[in-house]
């Protein structure tokens, strides 16, 4: 069955880096489009970044756009999303994607915060 499983959350300063990771299983990541939304505490979830299947070609939220980057390893079948210059608006629960399908990971927790 489709299992996706986040890690890489965690606590960082203003201006840090983070990497989390999406571990999938019960299919191939290069063959799907995969994303990563976010839910900020007390507000809806919201699209963060996307790669698509065919070609990598990747689109990301303003919000995000030039400070994070979504890759995918094709032998690990895993996608990561890599975030840097991290603000604290950036705290929120992030959950990694299948699109196709609508299936989702548990959610790895990262906060922004000095």
């Amino acid at each position: 069955q489709v299992q996706l499983v986040e890690s890489g959350g965690g606590l960082v300063q203003p201006g840090g880096s983070l990497r989390l990771s999406c571990a999938a299983s019960g299919f191939t990541v290069s063959t799907y489009a995969m994303s990563w939304y976010r839910q900020a505490p007390g507000k809806e979830r919201e699209f963060a970044a996307t790669i698509s299947s065919a070609d990598g070609f990747t689109k990301y939220a303003d919000s995000v756009k030039g400070r994070f980057t979504i890759s995918r390893d094709n032998a690990k079948n895993t996608v990561y999303l890599q975030m840097s210059s991290l603000k604290v608006e950036d705290t929120a629960v992030y959950y990694c994607v299948r699109n196709r399908g609508n299936y989702w990971g548990q959610g790895t927790q990262v906060t922004v915060s000095s």
